[in-house]
């Protein structure tokens, strides 16, 4: 693989991005007790109980898989006691390798600025390595050895171009086993990878198969993700996510802005996200737009193609009735595959793909039924459905315009309407858009700016503790960061395996991953929107964030969808843990009769609940209905 000549290079800044370059994170206190003590052990690493997986009932299956790295305890990172300040623990200097592997996302270099921080930190000697071109790179053993001067120009800037990325995935067996070597010819104590799902995935993976083949490297995986969808009961959000949003919501509040003073254009919006929908939720509250469809919502709704256009269209009416001619339509990048018809055509074009059918010869093959629907729909979306697969073998979605397809058929509805007399109006006209490269490259709010550089020094307290197959992450993000709390949990905590049906007797089928999060339809978050929604068609509430603030009052502004949630995981964790030590100091040998049976009542009450809610859920959420 040629390397690119111009990655890892020092570069010339503009004067807004010097004035980046020079802005210090902020750290929470472990970690700031950690960079003022040079020498010295400054952090307490404390294990918590085991962990599971995020779906109990697939734990032999991810247990079967991962037999090394499966069931290791969560660990905390804490500020010391006296006595942990006061020891003179010496640490030798480590080798690590960190390398992009996703979609490039505000905050990345970050990561790596902490990393190195951390490191030098604890040791001078220590050697930080980046892999030129993701994960290419790493294959090809190309690396650049990360100092001050060549990191200097890349602190608190956009983009992944300090390293590069490629492939996006080590999947095959020939694709680990070039990692490993190249992991093993550096001599590397540990490889960082920064990415979002299917990157962490394949980071669980080299982590098991590492230990398996006794590699000294330990992996670790940092959630670095402009989607938002590698989201759980450990993470709270991923790095870039803000940025990515306010950059986004400031485009679209431009349009709502152009949309009321020309007042004869409905403008469609398709925003980047993947399959989940949490771009487009957060910058729906961000610049309330007159229609939002989320893919989830359409999912459990089972919405036909046509469905959708008829409720589009009856908005259209609704404010034509009011003589508004114009509108904002919000629609996420994952909205086609959530569309049951379209769902199944393109999972009948992907097997296609991997049966290595020629793009030309796929519409010839399609079942009778599908050739139907292909048939039916506009020439640019037939192109688009038979583009290449994704590196994780999915539709291209950020390539398919679903904005231009509804645009297209909501036109057609309109025209037919009045024609029929239905509809007595303006001629309905549209503008499409979609945003999604735009902010990929933006530099990154200071809340991926602090957010980054913490978890790239939680990977090197990972490393210095020794721990395999381990994501950094921090909670209470809502909260200033002086509040926020440090840890690390195993990989293997996260992953579930698919069921290809919902009924209860269905059965895991597949390979143990870390799968998208889904927007949560029972949410704070959703429910916000859905309380707006009414207003939001028919009023023209546009709202205006602006650009991204980097100092004033706008500067600590934080996603609504995280600060509206509860998501304090290791909070809650330690709230248990506190009313269990209380328990335990009331019932002791010696206790009265009555209080121990009350106990012996209360902890059988709290364990049947606990078992039902334990349950794999088959259920379905309530429908969603777009009027």
């Amino acid at each position: 693989m040629s390397m690119n000549a111009d990655l890892g290079k020092p570069r010339e800044l503009t004067g807004l991005q010097q004035r980046r370059a020079l802005y210090q994170p902020e750290l929470p206190p472990c970690l700031e007790f950690f960079n003022q003590h040079v020498q010295g052990k400054a952090i307490r690493v404390e294990f918590g109980d085991s962990t599971t997986t995020i779906d109990p009932t697939c734990a032999n299956m991810v247990v079967q898989e991962f037999p090394n790295t499966f069931g290791q305890p969560l660990v905390h990172f804490l500020k010391p006691n006296k006595m942990d300040a006061q020891a003179n623990d010496e640490h030798p200097p480590i080798r690590v390798g960190v390398v992009f592997s996703g979609r490039q996302s505000p905050g990345g270099h970050n990561v790596i600025w902490g990393i190195y921080d951390a490191m030098k930190t604890q040791n001078l000697q220590s050697v930080l390595l980046g892999f030129i071109g993701g994960t290419e790179g790493l294959f090809a053993n190309q690396t650049l050895e990360i100092t001050d001067d060549v990191l200097s120009a890349y602190r608190n800037q956009g983009g992944f171009d300090f390293l590069g990325r490629t492939v996006d995935q080590i999947h095959t067996t020939e694709q680990v086993n070039a990692a490993m070597s190249t992991c093993c010819d550096l001599d590397l104590d540990g490889l960082v990878i920064i990415g979002g799902v299917t990157s962490n995935s394949d980071a669980a993976q080299l982590a098991e198969t590492f230990a398996n083949h006794n590699c000294k490297t330990k992996v670790v995986g940092v959630p670095v993700s402009l989607n938002g969808d590698l989201k759980n009961q450990f993470v709270e959000t991923t790095v870039g996510f803000d940025t990515v949003c306010k950059v986004n919501s400031q485009l679209i509040s431009n349009v709502c802005l152009d949309a009321i003073s020309a007042g004869k254009y409905y403008h469609f919006v398709r925003v980047m996200g993947w399959k989940a929908s949490h771009v487009a939720l957060e910058c729906a509250l961000q610049s309330q737009p007159n229609m939002v469809i989320l893919g989830e919502e359409v999912a459990f709704s089972k919405l036909t193609l046509k469905e959708i256009i008829s409720k589009i269209c009856d908005g259209v009416q609704a404010r034509a009735a009011q003589e508004k001619y114009h509108g904002v339509l919000l629609i996420s990048e994952g909205l086609i595959e959530s569309i049951p018809e379209m769902f199944a055509l393109i999972q009948e074009i992907n097997i296609l793909h991997s049966n290595k059918v020629p793009e030309n010869n796929i519409p010839s093959q399609l079942s009778p039924w599908a050739t139907a629907l292909y048939n039916y729909l506009p020439p640019f979306i037939r192109r688009e459905l038979l583009l290449h697969q994704d590196s994780d073998n999915s539709a291209q979605l950020s390539q398919i315009d679903t904005e231009q397809l509804l645009a297209h058929l909501v036109e057609a509805e309109m025209n037919k309407r009045m024609k029929e007399g239905k509809y007595i109006g303006r001629k309905f006209s549209s503008v499409c858009h979609f945003f999604g490269y735009q902010a990929r490259g933006s530099l990154p709010s200071n809340f991926d700016c602090d957010y980054a550089y913490v978890l790239g020094h939680i990977c090197m307290h990972i490393l210095a503790a020794g721990l395999n197959g381990y994501m950094a992450f921090a909670t209470n993000l809502k909260e200033p960061t002086n509040k926020w709390r440090c840890a690390a949990v195993p990989l293997t905590a996260m992953m579930s395996v698919k069921r290809h049906s919902r009924s209860p007797g269905a059965v895991p089928t597949g390979k143990p991953v870390i799968h998208p999060s889904p927007v949560d339809l029972q949410g704070k978050a959703y429910a916000l929107l859905r309380e707006k929604a009414s207003s939001f068609l028919l009023d023209d509430f546009y709202r205006t964030p602006g650009g991204i603030q980097f100092d004033g009052s706008g500067t600590n502004v934080k996603p609504i969808t995280l600060t509206v949630e509860d998501q304090d995981y290791l909070g809650d964790i330690e709230l248990l843990q506190d009313y269990l030590e209380k328990v335990r100091n009331i019932v002791k040998p010696g206790c009265s009769r009555e209080i121990l049976k009350a106990a012996i009542s209360s902890m059988s009450s709290v364990k049947d609940v606990l078992k039902v809610m334990s349950a794999p859920f088959y259920a379905e959420l309530p429908l969603f209905n777009l009027n």
